[in-house]
């Protein structure tokens, strides 16, 4: 989030304090009069519940358009790989490696802490009732999930028909994003075979739409200070403040897994792999970080990451200017560990429980996403919208996380470039040694 959308953050952090206040003093008075909380129960249903939902609707509308398009300009960005050499592998690797690890501790965090698991029955069972239609799908997928063979693998990858896949059999809900993922990697994997000129022309089409779509979801941000409170207001007084705790809890545990990966994870890494000690490269690098956390933009923190990495710790230009401005866009490791938590907090929320291997698809799914929603503000919510979907999970109950999303935004920021400065240093070294044994050969 960029400087200039600090007052609508603020105005969003508002709007989530005012209806968790407004939603726990009706609750209070509801205890002295049923028939008051029985009131705005009925008028959040019916009048509440329909405005946020124009938020929400917004935002599913370029779900599908933007997840093709920013997936696929982000494979088709990358050129033509074997022109890079052993640089782009070794910093591919390092992204790879970085999200997966994230993902992977963020998933066992949720697993351990369950924030969303310790919910009444009575408040799941309101959740549920709230989101009948949804909840009903979701046993259905579930059910049908549970002979998982090669065949239903690959026809959930690869369905005959794409477009009815991710297009949906009804107004009310949509289709599988999972197919459209695998034909976006196919369609930028294409792309970066072909000539320089006509790959030129798919990627600026690609990022037109992605830029047309971020549009729409800025249009969507600017309802947010009033939506974000009718949300949180609504199902504060139908389901408890059951709901208030567990999204405290989820804040909380997302907040110290986020740290363990930069500070832990990335310290590990350092050990391993570089001859820097981890204590004097982040005390190097905090101008850095306190420059992401303050503008939660990665973009804004480039200037200041690609100076220190040169000067300070004394970086290759040229493997600095190469690692940490495709680390912006590609290497969004907090972004990453944070989808996950949500798609796992929210289908906890709601009772879905999802297996092992659900789990490692949702590593995976997490992984892509992030590098979609690259550079795009605001764009992480569509994408974790389509992964809820991918789950079979209801996707309005990203409505739930939307205002904590704001809180977390500094600090996943702060995690994202400060893993990128750690990547750059590791290839650095690598790079250097391996020309070092190939000058002695």
């Amino acid at each position: 989030m960029a400087e200039s959308n600090r007052p609508l953050a603020n105005r969003i952090l508002m709007g989530l304090v005012i209806g968790i206040v407004a939603g726990v003093a009706t609750l209070i008075i509801g205890r002295f009069s049923p028939t008051t909380l029985t009131f705005m129960r009925s008028a959040s249903t019916n009048y509440l519940d329909p405005l946020g939902q124009i938020f929400l609707r917004l935002l599913f509308f370029v779900v599908i358009p933007l997840v093709f398009a920013s997936l696929a300009a982000g494979v088709v960005q990358l050129g033509r790989l074997d022109k890079l050499g052993p640089l782009a592998g070794r910093t591919f690797f390092m992204f790879f490696l970085n999200m997966a690890v994230g993902v992977a501790i963020g998933l066992v965090m949720m697993n351990v802490l369950q924030p969303g698991g310790h919910m009444s029955p009575e408040a799941k069972a309101s959740l549920l009732h709230e989101f009948g239609g949804a909840a009903k799908r979701t046993l259905e997928i579930q059910q049908s999930q549970q002979g998982l063979s090669l065949s239903v693998i690959v026809e959930m990858f690869l369905p005959k028909n794409l477009f009815g896949a991710f297009v949906g059999n009804s107004r009310g809900m949509l289709g599988d994003v999972l197919p459209l993922i695998v034909f976006a990697i196919l369609v930028g994997a294409v792309g970066t075979q072909l000539s320089d000129d006509k790959r030129k022309k798919l990627q600026d089409t690609l990022e037109l739409v992605c830029e047309l779509m971020t549009g729409i979801v800025n249009f969507a941000l600017r309802l947010a200070p009033y939506a974000v409170p009718l949300m949180i207001y609504s199902v504060t007084v139908k389901v408890g403040v059951d709901i208030l705790i567990a999204l405290g809890t989820f804040v909380i545990g997302v907040i110290a897994v986020l740290l363990l990966h930069l500070f832990g994870t990335m310290s590990l890494f350092l050990k391993l792999w570089t001859k820097h000690s981890p204590l004097k490269f982040f005390k190097d690098i905090r101008p850095v970080l306190v420059t992401a956390f303050s503008t939660s933009s990665s973009n804004a923190s480039l200037p200041a990451a690609l100076t220190c990495a040169r000067d300070t710790l004394g970086v290759r230009h040229s493997t600095a200017g190469f690692v940490l401005p495709l680390g912006t866009t590609m290497n969004m490791s907090g972004t990453a560990l944070y989808e996950g938590c949500v798609v796992l907090f929210v289908a906890q929320v709601f009772g879905v429980d999802l297996s092992m291997s659900q789990q490692v698809t949702l590593l995976l799914l997490s992984v892509l996403s992030a590098v979609a929603v690259a550079g795009i503000p605001g764009g992480s919510l569509p994408l974790i919208a389509g992964l809820l979907i991918t789950f079979g999970i209801p996707a309005e109950g990203i409505g739930i996380i939307l205002g904590a999303d704001r809180i977390l935004d500094m600090v996943r920021t702060m995690t994202n470039v400060g893993c990128d400065t750690v990547t750059t240093v590791i290839v650095d070294e690598q790079i250097i040694k391996a020309e070092a044994k190939a000058a002695a050969a």
